[in-house]
């Protein structure tokens, strides 16, 4: 990693290496089975510069190829990853596709996989990505969920395309509930699909909305009967130091949300 280091001498200092052991992910903090494994990369630790410093594992957002692809490589090396990730092409869709690397990249919102040693990917700045494990370990899903997915269903759609009914849920960093301003056709637009969603909206003076995105998410899942659910409490638009945001930055990278199973 003595290389990386010397890359990100020049950047600014809140784009800077860490301290000595910080860890440039965040580990899920859920009941999940030994065999899953997951992890939400942070946006330290990497060699982008500028508005993408510095681990920015997203080919799509302007950042120069070659050093996404070094990044890549340090995630896989950082995570112990047994294999590389199957990326997507996302479209803000509610569509899940088994996770099968292709080329081009399939056009989804959501993976699943059976498989041992698969890994299943979705990229984020504000967004929130959802990790999904069966409880006994047979399965898992990544889902990148921005308002758009969520009201199209693609939390429903992934677990519907699951073979398993039990799951665990995690909810990993997005844009907080004190950030995310949406006009009313947002919040009528999930009154109309269900009024359960009315606690996921706070009104403003502006005549705009505040939406917590996590509420969103937890209200789609208990619907669905899933209440094992962790995570949230990140603000992607807030925590500068660790994470990218699009609201914030506009230009900016990504996050990359992992699970496998072993």
């Amino acid at each position: 990693m003595s290389g990386i280091k010397a890359e990100l001498s020049s950047l600014p200092a809140r784009t800077k290496l860490m301290p000595s052991g910080y860890k440039h992910w965040l580990t899920p903090s859920w009941p999940a089975p030994a065999n899953v494994h997951a992890a939400t990369t942070l946006r330290t630790g990497g060699v982008s510069c500028g508005a993408y410093a510095s681990l920015n594992p997203a080919m799509h957002v302007g950042d120069d190829a070659d050093l996404v692809k070094q990044n890549r490589r340090t995630i896989k090396e950082l995570l112990g990853l047994p294999g590389d990730p199957v990326w997507l092409e996302q479209i803000h869709s509610n569509r899940a596709v088994q996770a099968i690397a292709t080329e081009p990249l399939q056009q989804a919102d959501a993976s699943y996989a059976t498989e041992s040693g698969v890994v299943c990917a979705v990229l984020t700045a504000d967004c929130l990505p959802l990790l999904v494990c069966a409880t006994d370990g047979s399965e898992v899903a990544a889902i990148h969920a921005g308002w758009r997915g969520l009201l199209a269903g693609v939390i429903g759609n992934t677990l519907t395309a699951m073979q398993n009914s039990d799951f665990l849920v995690w909810l990993g960093p997005a844009i907080g509930p004190d950030c995310f301003e949406v006009g009313a056709e947002v919040r009528n637009a999930f009154l109309e699909k269900s009024a359960a969603f009315l606690t996921a909206f706070k009104q403003k003076s502006n005549g705009k909305w505040l939406a917590d995105i996590y509420q969103l998410a937890r209200t789609d899942l208990a619907m669905r009967g899933i209440d094992k659910v962790y995570g949230g409490g990140f603000c992607t638009v807030t925590e500068q130091e660790r994470f990218y945001s699009y609201r914030r930055d506009k230009q900016t990278g990504r996050m990359a949300t992992l699970i496998w199973r072993e």
